[in-house]
């Protein structure tokens, strides 16, 4: 067997089995799973992510140490998987059963990881973020429904609906899922966001809007100013409505409405 063949932390053959999901009948088939650092090792794909805390940190190989990327940042004592990677990148050629992707960088994938892993409370929020991008209204309500729930039941620390609401992703420029909802056009998730978190006034919001979240039973919580949705800002310095405002067209009612405005009811 080849010195290439195996992954250098788990030693098993560098391959995955997956099940075909259009027929049961057929057993498991075995693909590539090859992903290749610079330094010539190979790793499963999961194999190396999980040593992202440590990798995200040193840009070495987890094998044989070489530097893998340069990083002018250095780290930060804060918080070190954001910082030490500025301006650097991993390259690898990673082979799967898609086919063979040459200059893939991996850092972003390694940062992620890493964070999630220091911030496990973060995962259901990153969650919630892919969602208002996706446009997913009942995904997002089932979530935090679930978060809910789980926040009276459990004894560790977790995000509370309301702090998940208005997470702000360290990994993605500080934006909220106001933020990426506007950015993605997803105007059923704007809606919802204010309906939860803002003090937009009731009337302020479509008939058909307010009919289908008291359908689902939606109820709106009593948001002080201080925790409006509208008012938090990326690290750029902008707000959801300063980001609207730069994309106009899709947003001109509500930008004239005065609804994307923070503190406005």
């Amino acid at each position: 067997m080849a010195a290439t063949s195996i992954c250098k932390i788990c030693e098993d053959p560098l391959v995955v089995e997956v099940e075909d999901e259009d027929d049961e009948s057929i057993g498991p088939q075995t693909v590539p799973d090859d992903l290749e650092l610079g330094c010539g090792c190979h790793f499963h794909w999961q194999c190396l992510l999980d040593q992202s805390p440590d990798v995200a940190i040193s840009l070495k190989c987890p094998s044989c140490q070489l530097l893998l990327a340069e990083n002018s940042a250095g780290p930060s004592a804060t918080n070190p998987f954001l910082q030490s990677t500025s301006g650097a990148s991993i390259l690898t050629r990673y082979t799967n059963e898609g086919g063979i992707q040459e200059g893939l960088d991996i850092l972003p994938a390694i940062t992620e990881e890493a964070y999630l892993e220091a911030n496990p409370q973060a995962r259901p929020a990153r969650a919630f973020h892919v969602m208002c991008g996706e446009g997913d209204v009942d995904g997002i309500v089932d979530l935090l429904r679930d978060i809910d729930q789980d926040d009276k039941e459990r004894e560790e620390p977790v995000l509370s609906p309301a702090q998940l609401i208005r997470y702000q992703d360290p990994l993605a420029n500080m934006k909220s899922g106001l933020h990426l909802a506007i950015e993605q056009g997803r105007e059923e998730v704007v809606w919802l966001l204010l309906w939860i978190a803002s003090p937009l006034r009731t009337d302020a919001f479509p008939g058909p809007l307010r009919e289908i979240a008291q359908a689902m039973g939606l109820q709106r919580p009593d948001t002080p100013p201080s925790d409006d949705i509208r008012a938090l800002k990326d690290d750029r310095g902008r707000t959801a409505e300063a980001i609207a405002a730069e994309r106009e067209g899709p947003w001109a009612t509500l930008l004239q409405a005065g609804v994307l405005h923070p503190g406005s009811s």
